[in-house]
């Protein structure tokens, strides 16, 4: 088969690009007003990727004819904000396919990247055009060198807007892997899941090398569930699996204030109330988890009170503790009432993590459909799930044909997602990658 090209003419070189393009969307989510808006037409700006205006269809329509730039036809879909998980693991996978000591300990980082890579994309062919990675898990500062790869304006792979952490923040002895030859050292090979820090002075300087390194946010453990006394576990179950709080008040007051200093937010793994209450007075900007607000003399609910009226965002990662425990046991129910307590108080500082990587990248949706299950109203489950990550007029903009109402989990799955647009560039289109 013979190819011919022919050189293009002064004519065709001297047309320029076409400074903007035209979303057509048959509906469009507002997450502002919780409202599905009929034929909606939205500009995008080519250059910046920004969108320029939203207007009802009929308003432009006439001025088709003269417009040169591209027409995307989503008039059979549903648009909407991209997704933002708040809560993920690039450099993790599900636990059911490895253990997480075996994947920190025997996975290398050129693996786990390598993975990682794999991960980000299927993140956002699913429809989720920004995440908040709360850690590598022992693989450094890895996170750094992907985020340039998936942000930067050279970005050389697909996958969402990546905001990181590095290294997560713990004390000495209460994070693993924990070696059973050398009960004594922390980590095993030199590798540590956290950056290990001790009284004030060392916290403010593991802050400062974090957001040296490039962080975007500091991660901190508030309460270790890689049990502190775990070595206790051979003669007292009871004692060896007990959570209890890692750092103390001032060592959380030096951290909080180093990081807000530097303008740079804190993430807290926290689980129970002891230990949140505390860190919301201190004015963390996300608790992750959450799921014990439980007290034999108080309602879960009375438990919750305390969270109402501050701007902490709660972070339930409904998904991880359904997985691991297939949506049974006490844990399971203790992380579903909490929750609920939440919905009670009708708290609205809520975001979208699932902590996904404790199971499968690209279903981060599950967590979406587990609150709908539990009790939330879907277009607030919507909102959280856009506004509560992100907000802004970046054109990342996703479509589905499904229908939110009658199948929510159906219409946010990511075989339901037919079309992802992330900073004005297309992504997916038709349920198809273009990557």
């Amino acid at each position: 088969m013979q190819l011919t090209a022919s050189a293009p003419t002064l004519e065709d070189q001297a047309q320029p690009a076409a400074p903007t393009k035209i979303v057509l969307a048959g509906k469009l989510f507002d997450p502002y007003t919780l409202e599905l808006l009929d034929n909606q037409a939205i500009t995008i700006c080519n250059d910046s990727g920004m969108i320029l205006d939203v207007s009802p269809l009929s308003a432009i329509s006439s001025n088709f004819a003269s417009f040169d730039g591209e027409v995307i036809d989503l008039r059979h879909l549903t648009v909407l904000p991209g997704f933002v998980d708040t809560h993920v693991h690039l450099f993790l996978h599900p636990y059911a396919e490895t253990s997480w000591v075996d994947q920190v300990t025997k996975e290398s980082i050129v693996e786990r990247t390598i993975k990682a890579t794999v991960h980000a994309k299927r993140t956002l062919m699913a429809g989720f055009t920004a995440v908040r990675d709360l850690g590598t898990e022992g693989a450094g500062d890895a996170d750094i060198a992907l985020r340039k790869c998936l942000s930067s304006p050279g970005a050389l792979i697909p996958g969402p807007r990546y905001f990181c952490v590095t290294r997560a923040i713990a004390p000495t002895g209460t994070y693993g892997p924990k070696s059973s030859l050398y009960v004594n050292k922390e980590g095993i090979d030199d590798v540590t899941g956290v950056d290990v820090a001790d009284g004030t002075q060392e916290c403010i300087k593991a802050v400062r090398r974090q957001i040296g390194a490039g962080a975007d946010w500091i991660k901190v453990i508030v309460t270790s569930h890689y049990a502190v006394r775990s070595r206790a576990s051979e003669v007292s179950r009871r004692v060896g699996a007990a959570s209890m709080a890692t750092f103390d008040y001032d060592e959380l007051r030096a951290m909080i204030c180093t990081a807000h200093a530097y303008g740079v937010k804190v993430a807290a793994h926290a689980t129970n109330r002891s230990t949140i209450i505390p860190l919301i007075s201190l004015g963390v900007d996300s608790i992750e988890h959450a799921y014990d607000m439980f007290a034999p003399d108080s309602t879960v609910v009375e438990m919750f009170e305390e969270y109402a009226g501050h701007k902490t965002k709660y972070v339930p990662t409904l998904a991880a503790y359904y997985t691991m425990t297939q949506g049974k046991g006490e844990i399971w129910d203790r992380a579903a009432n909490s929750f609920k307590a939440a919905l009670e108080l009708d708290l609205d500082n809520i975001s979208c993590g699932g902590d996904t990587g404790v199971f499968a990248h690209g279903a981060n949706a599950l967590e979406l459909s587990l609150m709908v299950r539990l009790g939330a109203d879907w277009k607030k489950v919507l909102r959280w799930a856009t506004l509560g990550g992100w907000e802004g007029f970046i054109a990342d903009l996703i479509a589905t044909p499904g229908n939110f109402a009658a199948d929510f989990e159906g219409a946010v799955s990511a075989e339901s997602i037919q079309f992802v647009m992330k900073g004005g560039k297309i992504y997916k289109r038709d349920g198809l990658p273009l990557v």
